[in-house]
C-alpha cells in the first residue's frame, strides 16, 4: 500500500488550514502531522512554524475549549480541567482558560441544570431521584461540594 508523502511546505500548508478552521492543541497537531508520516524533525519544524506564526496556540486553545463546552455542553470546572489534562495542557493555562467562565454565570447555568433535571425526572422514589440528579452532576464535572449542597437542598417530596 502506498502512503502519500507531504513536504514540509505542503505538510505546512495543510496544517495551517487545519489550525484555522478550529482551535487546535499541540497534541492534536503532533497526532495529525503523525497522520501524515511526517519524520520527527519535520514535525517540529512545522510546530514550530504555525506557533511562530500564531496558527498554533496552546492558551487560546484552553480558553476556546473552556467557553466551549461549558457554554455548549454545560460541563462543570472539574470536566474542563480533566479534559485539558488529558490533552496535555499546563496548568497555567487551565487555570486561565477556567478564569473565561464567569462565576456568575456558572452557578446560574449549574442552577438551571439541578431544576432541569429535578423536573425532568420521572423517579417516584425520592432517594433514588437525588441521587441521579447527584451523579448527572458529577459527571458533567460540577464540583462535589456545590453538588451536594445543591441536592441537599431539593424537596423531600
Amino acid at each position: 500500500m502506498m502512503y502519500k508523502s507531504y513536504t514540509v511546505e505542503e505538510a505546512k500548508k495543510k496544517l495551517e488550514y487545519y489550525c484555522a478552521y478550529q482551535e487546535r492543541c499541540h497534541d492534536e497537531v503532533f497526532q495529525k502531522l503523525k497522520e501524515l508520516n511526517m519524520i520527527p524533525q519535520a514535525i517540529d519544524i512545522i510546530i514550530v512554524y504555525l506557533i511562530e506564526n500564531n496558527f498554533l496556540n496552546e492558551e487560546r486553545f484552553a480558553c476556546s475549549f473552556a467557553r466551549g463546552k461549558f457554554r455548549i455542553k454545560q460541563w462543570g470546572k472539574k470536566r474542563i480541567t480533566n479534559e485539558l489534562k488529558a490533552r496535555n495542557i499546563s496548568n497555567y493555562n487551565i487555570n486561565k482558560a477556567l478564569k473565561e467562565i464567569p462565576e456568575e454565570e456558572y452557578f446560574e447555568t449549574f442552577q438551571k441544570l439541578v431544576a432541569k433535571e429535578w423536573e425532568g425526572n420521572p423517579e417516584s422514589n425520592i432517594r433514588k431521584k437525588k441521587k441521579k440528579i447527584m451523579d448527572f452532576l458529577l459527571r458533567k464535572g460540577y464540583e462535589s461540594n456545590i453538588v451536594l449542597d445543591a441536592v441537599y437542598s431539593l424537596p423531600e417530596k
